[in-house]
């Protein structure tokens, strides 16, 4: 395996099957980021200090947003705990780490796929997707 080293690797079939799942994970984590960007945007309008600040900051002197961050990281850490990996939030990017042809890959899932249909090197991302095998085409934007 080569530098990465991984607790899981997973087959397709085991990554679609949690898919049900990390649908709602990713569901209530996108509702919970967009409720926080209002928060922060409605706070921004009363003090304009915020627009230069990092979030961290942010919460530190609005503590009453630490409920949303706070739920936001247990949700991302129930989606990994699976051993897959939450690339991105708003897209709903998961990669979970697999084999294709001999090769450890990140098998790539987005929010809203019926299921796996993608993978990408270790290196690359999700704009390098290439479909699985016997994957038709069509699905891959």
């Amino acid at each position: 395996m080569g530098k990465y080293q991984f607790d899981k690797l997973f087959s397709q079939q085991e990554a679609n099957e949690l898919l049900p799942r990390l649908e709602l994970l990713i569901r209530e984590l996108q509702m919970h980021a967009n409720q926080l960007r209002e928060r922060v945007t409605d706070l921004a309008r009363q003090d304009s200090e915020l627009q230069e600040m990092g979030l961290q900051d942010i919460i530190d002197r609005h503590p009453q947003l630490k409920a949303i961050t706070s739920r936001m990281a247990e949700l991302a850490g129930q989606i990994e705990s699976f051993g897959c990996f939450l690339k991105d939030i708003d897209q709903g990017l998961i990669d979970f780490p697999g084999e294709v042809e001999g090769e450890v890959v990140f098998l790539c899932w987005q929010f809203g796929e019926p299921r796996l249909l993608a993978w990408h090197t270790m290196e690359s991302g999700f704009g390098s997707r290439r479909p699985l095998p016997n994957t038709p085409k069509p699905y891959l934007n």
